[in-house]
């Protein structure tokens, strides 16, 4: 089992970023497909970035294609969003999660373990 907490999340203009990390506990995290994941509200939770253990493949939804990046520090137990050029759009919580399966998916369900959450909010 692994405990996630996330943090990083705040208020931002448009056009900034800021750097969600996510602290894992427990000793298996390397084995881990992690994914980041937001909802707005009103909206279906959806899943911004995923990446397998070792750090080598990574998914993107569209929408934050060339401006978010997904990494891992498997050393630190720590899980990474940095997020540039900020839209309000973006604006949403955002979760950190992870799949003990090895099955390398943006599908919410997939997904065993999560946090609670961090508020970005993006104004204009």
């Amino acid at each position: 089992q692994v405990q996630l907490v996330e943090s990083g999340g705040g208020l931002v203009q448009a056009g900034g970023s800021l750097r969600l990390s996510c602290a894992a506990s427990g000793r298996t995290f390397s084995r881990y497909v992690m994914g980041w994941f937001r909802q707005a509200p009103g909206k279906e939770r959806e899943c911004v970035g995923a990446i397998i253990w070792s750090g080598d493949y990574t998914y993107y939804t569209d929408s934050v294609k060339g401006r978010f990046t997904i990494s891992r520090d498997n050393a630190k137990n720590t899980l990474y969003l940095q997020m540039n050029s900020l839209k309000p759009e973006d604006t949403a919580v955002y979760y950190c999660a992870a799949e003990e399966h090895g099955i390398f998916t943006p599908n919410v369900g997939e997904y065993d373990y999560w946090g609670q959450g961090t508020q970005v909010t993006v104004s204009l």
